[in-house]
């Protein structure tokens, strides 16, 4: 008799409807969707004599796909470097992040940390469930302080290790200049 007894306190936990706290927005801010710095001409000639001596090298060992993709990653450099990005809401709420009309949940979220690329602030949530691995936000105007004091409710305040491409990533970028830093 107290197995079934058990069984059925089981079965009334899993019946019984779960109460959610109704939907309630924390923070809402609008901003673009990546960094953008507009390039100029030393940038785009940099990367074209880069690119041209790379060909080369592979026209000489015929690697026709390892050029191909090589000349598309120019251009997606070129769009990225001259095409604006366009603007979305950014919304913290008691039930997660919601970014570009897509929504994340708190479950979903492992830890948060604030970055700086290009000379602007970017949140980044890691996500363990589907992709992107990790949001990025732009936090544009919006108070880094008060963005950090909302999501420690929810997430821990820690910065994901850099792994060697990263960091590999960091010594090229700071070795090789794509253009003057004036």
């Amino acid at each position: 008799m107290p197995a079934q007894n058990e069984k059925q306190a089981r079965t009334l936990k899993t019946e019984r409807p779960v109460q959610r706290e109704p939907l309630k927005t924390l923070l809402t801010w609008r901003a673009p969707i990546r960094p953008f710095k507009r390039r100029g001409r030393e940038f785009f000639t940099t990367i074209g004599a880069i690119v041209f001596l790379l060909v080369l090298i592979l026209l000489f060992l015929k690697e026709w796909l390892l050029i191909a993709v090589i000349i598309a990653l120019m251009f997606v450099s070129y769009v990225m470097a001259t095409v604006e990005p366009e603007t979305v809401e950014h919304q913290i709420t008691n039930r997660g992040i919601v970014t570009g009309g897509r929504s994340y949940h708190w479950e979903e979220m492992d830890r948060f940390w604030i970055s700086e690329k290009l000379n602007q602030k970017i949140l980044n949530v890691t996500n363990l469930v589907r992709l992107p691995r990790i949001l990025q936000l732009l936090l544009s105007e919006v108070d880094e302080t008060q963005v950090k004091k909302i999501l420690s409710q929810y997430l821990p305040a820690e910065e994901l290790e850099k792994n060697w491409v990263d960091k590999a990533s960091d010594w090229l970028s700071r070795r090789v200049p794509l253009e003057s830093s004036s």
